[in-house]
């Protein structure tokens, strides 16, 4: 598929946003269609850079891997998970249910983050267990 902008300083922004982060051009625009259709889906939606790469996360709020953590699982009995969410996460029921709507549509892609992130945060505890076992000693 071939792109024409209407715009040249459009084609220009793109390719110096891509230089900027060492990506071709072809794949920056991918992500930011997929990004841009995406949002377009689900409004109360964003993209943001971050350690672990680009995650969709709610406007002004947390990223959805971190509020699907909090409701999917655990021992909290399923029908009292969404206002738990609202009540620990400062979150209005509006956003609780943005972030189910994305997750219903993007399911394996936000288990994957929050299974990187659990794995981030096992690897972490055990440099800490290790450092606390050398002081002891």
């Amino acid at each position: 598929m071939s792109i024409r902008f209407r715009r040249p300083e459009v084609a220009e922004q793109l390719k110096a946003e891509a230089g900027a982060r060492n990506v071709s051009t072809s794949a920056l625009a991918e992500e930011l269609i997929e990004e841009g259709l995406r949002t377009r889906r689900h409004s109360m939606i964003v993209f943001r850079d971050g350690a672990s790469g680009r995650r969709a996360g709610l406007i002004g709020g947390p990223d959805v891997w971190e509020v699907v953590g909090g409701l999917v699982g655990g021992d909290v009995p399923p029908e009292d998970r969404i206002s738990r969410a609202v009540e620990h996460l400062g979150l209005s029921h509006q956003q609780v249910d943005a972030v189910l709507d994305y997750y219903a549509d993007f399911t394996t892609e936000i288990d994957e983050e929050i299974a990187e992130n659990v794995a981030a945060a096992d690897e972490l505890e055990a440099a800490w267990q290790r450092r606390q076992g050398l002081l002891a000693g």
